[in-house]
């Protein structure tokens, strides 16, 4: 198969789509002159809103689905447990409240027949469902007598609306915004009817008292991330560590990602219209390294800066001390996929400088949680040390190490040692022999065989103790993985050291 070459072709700048879908309780209409079926919609939800002010009990806001598309279905992946958990489309909880002040939880199903605004047979998402708003398929279709009565009174109340502001209110609203900037909600005044700025208010409040609920309950604490879901391809993902995310973003309680480009979105349904025109199916750069579906991607932080930066943004979820994020331009990034018939899935990647001075050759290493536990750190690991050997080089990952990448080093190092000493037939070793052959730093290797118990002083010279025990108990190891798949072989690896830019 020819290899893969990609330059950026689509825009991944992590921002997102407009989303023109409004949630009727909170629409914010000013056409007097819209036609009847549309105003027969806010004159549902203008009722539905007034209704549900005089209801204490909260309701919790179901989420978003999609009908016909299983590829959006999701599956948990906690830190403790990679088990992926079936989900059923179409059951929505909402969160009831008892006169004892006890909370109870009822799943409903909701039919995607009909549509709020009349106009279509189907709906795909929960602000357009007729049911939900306790409606039928066929009262939408047509407004009824009430309806048109309060149709009419919310026009008469419009029609209060001043024409337009005076230059007096102009210089009055351009001094609020220059003296307090961002820091302060635009003076809203004169410029809708009083009755939309009241629904507004409304809603407003409304919203803030929701996020009060969630911060009692503990689900959100101030001046902390507040994401703590991502969906990710096929997996829905807890996030472990706090991550820079854009303000409007951070304040969510979850992401959705597209898998290819990384591109960040607020909700499903942007995320189905973009995935409808993504055309990345697999990392920028060039394709290094392919085995098999496994393929490594060298990714340049100059060259496709926004895709660099957003995969900082989603790697620091999941480490905690990770403090690159957008100066990415002196980095490569070597992004690791597993191929199927739907692109390349992301697995993992690890960062180099370009130019370093201490010979690191890795500066962060993440493998994403769905596959941790599989073998794939050990082999970006492994990966990272054989382009040192093509480079002539001897490597070290930047300190400091996470505690995950700390036991995943430590063991890398273990075993390339044992199977070292295990092919080694002479009678004197010498560390700096050793670090040649796998471009392992000679630290690394010293406090390895300190670890394993394998240096010793005596008689002024340091010996190294061929414990049999350790590499009888490797090789049994050995014979046991069936995941022989995984490692690396180097005649598939298609590489050039870049020239220092």
């Amino acid at each position: 198969m020819p290899r893969r070459k990609r330059n950026a072709g689509s825009s991944s700048d992590g921002t997102e789509d407009s989303d023109f879908s409004t949630d009727p309780e909170h629409t914010d209409s000013s056409e007097s002159d819209a036609t009847s079926r549309r105003s027969a919609r806010v004159t549902r939800s203008s009722a539905r809103l007034s209704q549900s002010s005089q209801d204490s009990s909260p309701v919790r806001n179901p989420p978003s689905f999609g009908a016909e598309e299983p590829v959006y279905s999701t599956r948990r992946v906690t830190r403790s447990q990679q088990q992926p958990a079936p989900v059923t489309p179409k059951k929505y909880p909402l969160r009831q409240t008892r006169s004892s002040g006890s909370e109870t939880e009822q799943v409903v199903d909701f039919s995607d027949r009909g549509h709020l605004t009349g106009k279509h047979e189907r709906h795909f998402s929960i602000s357009g469902c007729p049911l939900y708003h306790n409606l039928s398929a066929d009262e939408c279709k047509a407004p009824t007598e009430r309806q048109l009565r309060y149709k009419e009174k919310v026009a008469e109340l419009r029609k209060k609306r001043n024409s337009g502001l005076s230059k007096e209110q102009k210089e009055k609203y351009m001094e609020h915004r220059q003296t307090y900037g961002n820091t302060r909600e635009p003076l809203l005044e004169n410029l809708t009817s009083e009755y939309d700025l009241e629904l507004f208010r409304r809603a407003q409040a409304r919203a803030s008292e929701d996020l009060e609920k969630l911060r009692l309950q503990g689900q959100i604490t101030e001046g902390s991330n507040m994401i703590k879901t991502i969906a990710f391809g096929r997996y829905e993902l807890d996030t472990w560590y706090h991550s820079p995310y854009p303000e409007e973003y951070a304040r969510l309680g979850r992401l959705y990602m597209c898998e290819f480009c990384l591109k960040y979105m607020k909700s499903q349904t942007i995320l189905r219209r973009h995935m409808a025109k993504c055309v990345w199916k697999h990392p920028p750069g060039d394709e290094i390294y392919r085995k098999g579906s496994i393929s490594v991607f060298e990714v340049d932080g100059k060259k496709n800066k926004i895709y660099c930066q957003n995969l900082c943004l989603l790697a620091k979820l999941f480490l905690d001390h990770k403090t690159l994020y957008y100066d990415v331009e002196p980095f490569l990034f070597y992004v690791m996929t597993e191929a199927d018939n739907t692109g390349c899935h992301l697995i993992g990647y690890f960062s180099k400088e370009k130019n370093s001075f201490l010979n690191y050759n890795v500066s962060c290493i993440l493998t994403m949680p769905q596959y941790m536990r599989q073998g794939y750190g050990k082999m970006l690991i492994d990966f990272s040390y054989l382009l040192s050997k093509v480079e002539e080089k001897v490597g070290s990952p930047e300190r400091p190490l996470s505690d995950l990448g700390l036991i995943s080093y430590r063991s890398y190092w273990k075993e390339v040692l044992l199977r070292y000493l295990h092919n080694f037939q002479g009678k004197e070793i010498s560390i700096k022999e050793i670090s040649q052959e796998t471009a392992v730093n000679p630290v690394d290797i010293v406090s390895t065989l300190q670890a394993l118990q394998m240096l010793k002083y005596w008689k002024g010279k340091h010996l190294v103790l061929k414990r049999q025990d350790l590499i009888d108990e490797w090789i049994a190891k050995e014979a046991k993985r069936s995941n022989s798949n995984k490692i690396m072989d180097p005649s598939c690896l298609k590489w050039t050291p870049p020239k220092g830019t």
